[in-house]
Parts: structure tokens; sequence; C-alpha cells
């Protein structure tokens, strides 16, 4: 007999697996001695009463021999003259290589940033002296923004490919088997690096190529076709297929596809603040107690509501985290949250953002009114706090009072905070709706509008103002048929998951048409 069932397991017992064995047993209706294996598929963490308890869905083998477990890829040298070139070497276009290999297509990435590892020092440089390389830092170089910026692996978008897949490919190279069963997997920034070191190993050792410090600067077309690329204003390459998985911060290359006539177009997004609490206050709220369980992690939240026509939400919670500097120009702000495997930092931070369309940057016929907007606020926030990157704070209770803070908390983010009127350096379609859904967080959280929690500024980046249509025909535009925009820089995507899967799906539509000429 083959059974799934789901069982509760109290925080002592979560890691014995023993007693997991013991009560599914029992849940099932049968004996522990006829049990031969058991899988937990799903693992989740239920803190809707006083005591939060772990919910496990597990399968059962009862007199009945478990399936071996075969990882479904076996990666080998590309032996076609198939290519396909690839911008970006994000989640999006690294998992683009892996499907290209998969189907014997050589991928050859183009990456404007560094390694993972040489990244590591223009990311000390923004953290400690506040200077910006522009094309390295938290969200250009190998393996995206993900990489230095959390690492979760949640996503909604479950219905566009195989979640399972994708989180396989991580343990394949090197991730905990835990994010397989964790209903809100993590990897952490601490552990990315690694794994994104050994998904280039495969890429290399199955013929794929992957170049640093190396942009695109330059695009010719022909026969409405990609003919070359221009790297670093210099090199040429003949292109056949391309992949543009350049990420939700490369503002140059909209403009380049605008210059050439390819549809670019505006789209909705978010601008808020990154809010930061005590984690231990965090805690106590949504576990009900004043001291955390041994077994229990440091507790995550999300919250949304409607503020007359605006949607505010929290954006990429990261409990026991830092906030940290995601800015990519010299002159301007932008914040993101992250957090390492442990999650053992003192503080909890999570964006709390404003939903942003044309009602806000205003009628225009510039597509790129809703970039310049973006920029604007990046820019406003970073003079506000003094330059070298450091944050204009305020404490909440301050903010919706419309105050300067006399004083300020602790905070995790490095470069420093400096007191300032948030309440007006934030334009008011964006300020009024924040300091009223922070009211509203005490009605499901009681405690979390405090004086103890700050808001730095500016969250800007939850995903691009700019969307470049697929399969999109236009009179006045140019039709390019081998071009294939992926991932969160396309519009297509938001966060490591979807914009995996997006490369997946991206390169299976490439090989549909390369094989279908063979």
């Amino acid at each position: 007999m083959i059974k799934e069932t789901e069982i509760v397991v109290p925080l002592d017992f979560i890691n014995d697996f023993e007693k997991i064995r013991e009560l599914s047993a029992l849940k099932i209706g049968i004996d522990l001695t006829e049990l031969n294996f058991l899988k937990i598929r799903k693992r989740s963490i239920d803190a809707r009463s006083k005591e939060p308890i772990f919910r496990l869905s597990v399968i059962a083998y009862a007199n009945e021999d478990p399936p071996l477990e075969i990882f479904p890829i076996k990666f080998k040298p590309v032996t076609s003259n198939l290519r396909c070139h690839i911008i970006g070497s994000g989640p999006a276009g690294l998992f683009a290589a892996l499907k290209c290999i998969e189907l014997n297509i050589k991928p050859i990435i183009f990456e404007r940033g560094k390694d993972v590892q040489s990244r590591r020092r223009d990311l000390k440089a923004i953290q400690q002296e506040g200077i910006v390389n522009p094309d390295s830092n938290y969200c250009f170089g190998e393996g995206g923004a993900g990489t230095y910026s959390d690492g979760k692996l949640y996503t909604r978008s479950k219905k566009r490919g195989d979640v399972d897949s994708i989180l396989s490919l991580f343990v394949f190279h090197g991730a905990s088997p835990d994010i397989l069963i964790d209903a809100h997997p993590h990897i952490g920034s601490n552990k990315l690096p690694k794994i994104i070191t050994a998904i280039r190993d495969t890429i290399v050792q199955c013929g794929g190529e992957i170049h640093f410090d190396s942009k695109l600067t330059g695009i010719t077309l022909k026969n409405s076709l990609i003919d070359t690329i221009t790297i670093n204003e210099s090199v040429e390459h003949k292109i056949v297929k391309l992949i543009l998985a350049t990420g939700h911060s490369a503002r140059d290359i909209y403009y380049l596809l605008h210059s050439k006539n390819i549809l670019v177009e505006s789209k909705p997004y978010a601008i808020g603040v990154r809010i930061e609490h005590p984690q231990k206050l965090i805690d106590k709220i949504q576990y009900h107690s004043e001291i955390r369980h041994e077994n229990l992690p440091a507790s995550a939240y999300n919250f949304a509501c409607q503020i007359g026509e605006k949607g505010v939400y929290s954006f990429c919670m990261c409990p026991g985290g830092i906030i940290v500097p995601a800015s990519t120009e010299e002159d301007e702000l932008v914040l993101n949250g992250m957090s390492v495997s442990r999650r053992d930092s003192p503080f909890a931070n999570s964006g709390f953002v404003v939903n942003i369309d044309e009602k806000d940057w205003g009628e225009s016929k510039n597509i790129f009114a809703g970039l310049e907007y973006q920029s604007l606020i990046e820019q406003t926030v970073y003079k506000a706090g003094g330059g070298r990157q450091k944050s204009p704070a305020q404490r909440i209770t301050d903010f919706v009072e419309n105050k300067l803070s006399s004083s300020l908390p602790d905070s995790s983010y490095i470069p420093g905070i400096v007191s300032s009127p948030l309440h007006e350096i934030l334009p008011r379609n964006i300020s009024v709706p924040l300091q009223k859904a922070l009211l509203e967080t005490n009605k499901g959280m009681r405690g979390y509008f405090t004086s103890e929690a700050q808001i730095l500024a500016a969250e800007t980046r939850t995903s691009s103002p700019i969307r470049i249509p697929r399969d999109n025909e236009s009179k006045n535009h140019v039709q390019i048929k081998n071009l294939y925009p992926c991932g969160e820089g396309a519009g297509y995507a938001g966060g490591i998951i979807s914009a995996a899967i997006d490369g997946e799906k991206t390169v299976e539509a490439i090989a549909k048409s390369y094989y279908s000429k063979l």
C-alpha cells in the first residue's frame, strides 16, 4: 500500500525521524513494522494556534518497496552545432543555459558583471565605502540579484512550470535537500555562491561558455533578425538565437532596444520602503511566545491591504536578515534585503511597497516615464541620506504622525542611517498609502505598529518598470524573430524560481524552432 497523508508533529519532535514514522503509521492505521519507507513531501509551520506545530505531508510505503530516486537529468557534453547566445547570468540565464545543454544546444553567456567570488570586493566597497560599481553590485554579476540578496525560492507561479525540477537542480548543485520539502524554501546568501559556481562548472564542462565583464553595448539588425551583437563596444558576435535575461535593473538595455525600434513598453510596478523590526518582536507576534522554540526558525510574515485605489503589501520579507544597498549608479539609493542560511540576525526586514502606474508618473507618450519616475525617487532619497549610500530613516510611529524622529533604533544597514522626514521626502501618492497601511497592520499582527520599528528608503526594484513584449507585432516597430526576452528584465517573472522557469521555457521554444528545421 502507498498512501499520502498529513501528520501533525509537535515542535520537540520535528527532528526525530523515528517519532515521525510512528505518527505516520498511527495516522494511516498500520503497525510500524509494516512501514517499509517514509518520504516527507512537504513541511510547513502552522502558528495559528497558541502553540505552533509542524504539518508534514508524507508518503508512506507499507509492505511496499519505494521507487529508486533517480535524478531526471544527466548533463552530457553538447555534440550539435546549434548555438544560443544568452545575455545575463541570473537565474533566467543560468537555467536557460542548463536547458540548452539538456537539449544539445551550446549556450554562450555574456555577463556584464563579475564572477561570484570577484563580485564580493565590489559588494564590500558599496557597503563599507559607499562606492558603486555600475556593472558589479548586488544586482549585476554571476547569479544575478538573487545570489547576494537572500535566495528565497518560494513562488506562486506553479502553473507555469515544474518547480520541483528547478529545486532538484539546485540540490544537484549543492543546495540542502530541505528545499525540496519546505513550504517556503530558502538557501541563503552565504551558500548560494558555491551553488552558482557549481552550475557554472556544469555549463562549462558540457561545452558551454560564460564570459564575465562582458556587457552588451550594440545590436545590428538584418531582415527583421538580430544579425550581430557588440560586447564592450568592441567585439562583434554573429547571432542565430539571442536570449535577453538581463534582470530588472539593466536600464541601458531598454534604451538600446528602443533605439533600434524594437518594441518595449511601460508597465506597473511598486515603490516603497524597507521596514525593519527586532526579530524577537516578529517572533513574539507570529509564535505567540516571548521565547522562540529552538526548533522554530526566525519567523516571517506577509501583509497586504487596499488603501483606496492603491494596493500596499510586504515584499521580499527577510527574517533574521539585513538591509543592503542595491544601487546600480553612484547618485541613487536602492535598498534590498537578504538573509544567510541560519537567519540569525537580530533584525527582520521587509519591503513595504505601494503599487505604481501611469496615474502616478503622469500621462506621457514617453514610454520611459515610469522608469524615470523610479530613478527620480532613487536620486531624491540618495540626496536625503547625504550620499555614500547612507539611508534616510524614520520610526514608523513618527512617519505616521508626520514628525521627524529625534532618535533611531539600531539598524542592520551597514552604510548607516540618517533621521529624515520621509513623510515629506516621499511623494504623497506613496507616503499616504504607506501611512494608512501601517495603521492597518495591527489588525492582523498586534504589536507590529511600534516605535521599535523604522523605515528606510527606498525599495524601488520590486520588478521592472519596462516590459519587452514577446510575439508582439506593431506597425511602428520591428518584430525580431530570433530575439527572446526572458525573466524579470523582460517583465515575465518575479523571483528566482519564476525566472528560472521562464529561462527553461524560453529555451524549449528555441529548441522547437531549431529542431523543426532539421
